[in-house]
């Protein structure tokens, strides 16, 4: 052969998915996002608040409410970590954390000013938790403890900046948030509505599949199993005339409608064991059946050596539609062989990969040019059904030929194929 070694499997495993289509990775990014502004969120909050009770001790020292201030704080510390574990999971629970953690956090500010500004993360997490117009009541209301301890702090009395400036930071906080949210809402359903479009197309190439398969059926059991009845009653019909007065022809006729039900058996014997491989029957896998299958050709065709080779060892036990389609293909991939290539040579690989397996069927005949085969118009329904096989189980098959230069016919499938059968 001209070329040693088999396609690449790598990429050879799926059809890649349409441009812009998401998948669970997507999915996955998003999500991650969303983890990510939580955990900067969560830092921030600690780190106001350690900033906050610093800024109180360094101006305050020894002051009798110095206890509670401490006390408040730790209190706050320990309700805020607890409250994304326990609390979280259903939104009654949530509801009364995030009620208790503002007000303790009140309380704070009542007693020690120099809190307020812990209220920005509580800023997102009000919105996060609550329903749209309750989180804007409560931003508006941990806005003006903001302004009103500020105001307190100022040691001038009023001043416009320290009244402006914290609306303005809550209005900022609000916008990005809800911005945020409308975009990864948006972004959510336009990754549903791509993966339910991209599925009903899977649906519908493998129905396509189906129906293709089927038609192929048809024309072979027509060419066939009905040409062959038909050509039966006739000649038993013109037995039948001529029964009694021309006793010789009418025992030829009977003799050679016998000998076209002969062969019409074996068409319907190789029928049966298309659609259930009796190789696989009794528990047998795979491996075993492509074996024997190597072993049948090669001493039905004498002229023909076939080998098999099994690489790998499968985690589990290949899905039975999984080991039949393979060894269809092995099947139709051999008699393509055996009656065009022309070749003394035939090497069965069955390779598992982790996540997939792969059927390689390489010849040393006299190969092809595969863009004729593929041309619309093309005779042979060979190779149109392996593929369709392959595309029913969420894989490609693949062939590498030319003139002169034999063949390579490589099926790759997932091991775990959704079944999208109609």
């Amino acid at each position: 052969m001209a070329r040693t070694g088999t396609p690449a499997r790598a990429g050879a495993a799926f059809v890649p998915a349409p441009a812009g289509t998401p998948g669970p990775a997507a999915q996955e990014a998003a999500a991650s996002g969303e983890r990510r502004l939580r955990l900067v969120m969560h830092a921030a909050f600690f780190l106001l608040l350690g900033a906050s009770l610093a800024r109180f001790l360094t101006r305050h020292p020894g002051e009798p409410r110095t206890p509670w201030i401490i006390g408040l704080c730790a209190g706050l510390a320990l309700l805020y970590v607890l409250g994304p574990a326990p609390f979280a999971r259903t939104a009654p629970r949530r509801l009364v954390w995030l009620g208790a953690v503002v007000a303790v956090w009140m309380v704070l500010v009542v007693l020690a000013p120099s809190f307020a500004w812990c209220a920005v993360p509580l800023f997102f997490t009000g919105l996060h938790t609550l329903p749209p117009r309750t989180a804007l009541a409560l931003v508006t209301v941990l806005t003006a403890f903001v302004v009103g301890a500020q105001l307190k702090l100022s040691p001038g009395g009023f001043d416009p900046n320290l009244v402006l400036a914290p609306p303005a930071v809550a209005a900022i906080a609000t916008a990005v948030f809800v911005h945020m949210r409308r975009q990864s809402d948006h972004q959510r359903r336009l990754i549903e509505d791509l993966i339910s479009t991209r599925r009903e197309l899977a649906a519908t190439e493998r129905r396509e599949g189906t129906l293709a398969e089927r038609q192929r059926l048809s024309m072979e059991i027509h060419d066939t199993l009905a040409q062959g009845l038909s050509s039966q009653q006739m000649l038993l019909q013109a037995a039948d005339r001529v029964w009694t007065t021309d006793p010789q022809t009418a025992h030829r006729h009977v003799r050679t409608a016998a000998s076209i039900a002969g062969r019409n058996l074996a068409e319907a014997r190789r029928f049966v064991r298309d659609l259930a491989p009796a190789d696989l029957a009794g528990g047998g896998t795979l491996q075993q059946a492509l074996r024997a299958l190597a072993a049948r050709e090669a001493q039905e065709n004498k002229g023909l050596a076939v080998r098999c080779h099994i690489e790998g060892t499968p985690a589990r036990p290949l899905p039975e539609r999984v080991s039949s389609a393979l060894l269809r293909i092995a099947q139709g991939a051999l008699a393509n062989v055996r009656e065009h290539a022309g070749a003394t040579t035939a090497t069965l690989t069955l390779t598992f990969l982790g996540d997939q397996v792969v059927l390689d069927v390489a010849d040393d005949g006299r190969g092809f040019d595969a863009r004729a085969a593929g041309a619309p118009g093309a005779r042979g329904h060979g190779l149109p059904a392996m593929r369709a096989r392959a595309r029913q189980l969420g894989g490609v098959l693949t062939l590498e030929t030319a003139p002169g230069e034999g063949t390579v016919l490589s099926a790759a499938v997932p091991l775990h194929p959704t079944d999208t059968t109609p």
